[in-house]
């Protein structure tokens, strides 16, 4: 029987591991935080757990727009809606250590011994998991990334904080300065100003999230400005101080900007170093990222690696595509290679932004020849119903084909919209295609058929 050690217990980690095990292999997770590792109990379920709260309370402040109106209120909050912070950040630990459980007894069920401890490797085939040495045939290593410390803003976990230190506060943040205008940065700043936060956005960039469509963050920048949110662009923060009430962060130019709290979100920095990785022969880059292939080898033989500290697409659907991937490839399986134009990814912000394949950015290079539709949100039948202005679809095909090369969805739920424009990205399918598939009317789905439908090109009379 084949022996996999897998070090790390997240998406990458208990993803392997439940493969690994269906396929017949004795099993061992090495996790020091509990399974599902920190994208569980500390990232990805709470931060969005939190979000969802925030939507929720931000449908309830523009209900008035559809003819529903509060009266009243405490605090003298518009509406009387408030956000009760330690009843949400309760709920929200709750949720993560809820996941964690499900996650424990489905590992559980499928025979896979999880040990709380830090795995270290001793030699490509040997692992150390706290007091225990296990040998193994295979082992993946799935340790994820931390939150980046600057040295000039250290946390102190109360007034300047990383966001895995955000669902300890007791009360609301009255003015919110989040450093860092990327994913995580944006994501964070929405739901605080929902849930009723004064915020303030310090982008370094011209704009906010200068990776993503150009287009998606100038809506998203929008609405949030809209919102009552302060985004200060070209603005790179050079420390943070802590004051007797708050906070001060000092800019570059010499300006500042005072708040009561600071969110940190400058990235992340692999968890790879003091685990025998180098002793082992597994090769890290500059950044100490380990370096994979794209049936997610390392350098060492035996020795796989998924998840975010292979820095390869920092999400969780990666990371647990590349474990699964690592295993089949270790066990002989029939297996592909990762395909990075497939993947798709989502924002968790108010609007959603998902997208899939390629970008506008490479077609506006030249990288790529495509034509390109986009429909404004605004002209969809249910999105009036529903009171949703902003957002838009956007696909891109092949001119001559029409195969759909991906798309980009703004708009509530686009998370659940991009699956059709992914299925068509990997099945290779044409806007024809796309576009003689019944969607629901009226439905926010209608405008993915209806993108489809204004890419196609009407056939030429043969001999004309």
């Amino acid at each position: 029987m084949t022996r996999i050690v897998i070090i790390g217990g997240g998406p990458g980690g208990y993803e392997s591991a439940l493969v690994a095990a269906q396929l017949g292999a004795r099993v061992t997770v090495v996790e020091q935080e509990g399974p599902g590792g920190a994208c569980v109990l500390t990232d990805c379920v709470p931060s969005k757990t939190l979000i969802a709260t925030s939507v929720r309370k931000q449908a309830l402040l523009d209900a008035s727009m559809l003819g529903v109106h509060f009266t009243g209120g405490p605090d003298g909050e518009v509406g009387g809606v408030i956000a009760d912070m330690p009843l949400v950040n309760s709920r929200v630990k709750h949720l993560a250590q809820a996941q964690s459980a499900d996650i424990a007894a489905r590992l559980a069920a499928e025979g896979v011994e999880v040990i709380k401890a830090t795995g270290r490797l001793v030699d490509p085939q040997v692992v150390r998991a706290g007091d225990r040495t296990i040998r193994a045939d295979i082992v993946i290593v799935a340790t994820g990334a931390t939150p980046r410390i600057l040295p000039s803003a250290e946390p102190d976990g109360e007034r300047i904080l990383t966001w895995r230190q955000m669902y300890d506060l007791e009360e609301l943040p009255e003015h919110l300065i989040v450093v860092g205008s990327g994913v995580t940065g944006a994501e964070f700043a929405g739901a605080y100003r929902s849930l009723g936060s004064e915020v303030t956005l310090v982008s370094s960039r011209d704009r906010m999230m200068p990776n993503e469509d150009a287009d998606a963050a100038e809506v998203l920048e929008e609405v949030y400005r809209r919102r009552g949110m302060n985004v200060m662009g070209r603005s790179r923060a050079e420390s943070v101080k802590r004051t007797a009430d708050g906070v001060v962060v000092t800019l570059e130019d010499g300006r500042t900007a005072e708040g009561t709290h600071c969110l940190m979100t400058v990235g992340m920095i692999p968890n790879t170093s003091g685990i025998g990785l180098e002793e082992a022969g597994v090769t890290l880059d500059r950044g100490g990222f380990i370096q994979v292939d794209k049936v997610s080898r390392t350098s060492a033989p035996g020795v796989y690696a998924a998840g975010d500290c292979t820095g390869v697409l920092m999400l969780a659907s990666v990371a647990a595509m590349q474990g699964r991937i690592a295993v089949w490839h270790a066990l002989g399986e029939a297996v592909q290679p990762l395909r990075l134009a497939t993947v798709a990814s989502n924002i968790f912000t108010d609007p959603e932004i998902a997208a899939v394949g390629v970008t506008q950015k490479a077609i506006e290079a030249g990288e790529i020849v495509a034509n390109v539709v986009k429909l404004p949100l605004a002209t969809n039948a249910r999105a009036k119903m529903q009171g949703f202005n902003d957002g838009f679809v956007k696909l891109f095909c092949r001119p001559n084909t029409g195969i759909i090369l991906g798309g980009v969805v703004v708009a509530p739920r686009a998370s659940e919209l991009i699956l059709a424009v992914s299925v068509a990205v990997q099945q290779r399918l044409t806007v024809d295609q796309l576009a003689h598939t019944f969607a629901v009317y009226p439905s926010l789905s209608g405008s993915v058929t209806e993108a489809a439908r204004r890419l196609m090109q009407p056939m030429t009379p043969s001999g004309i």
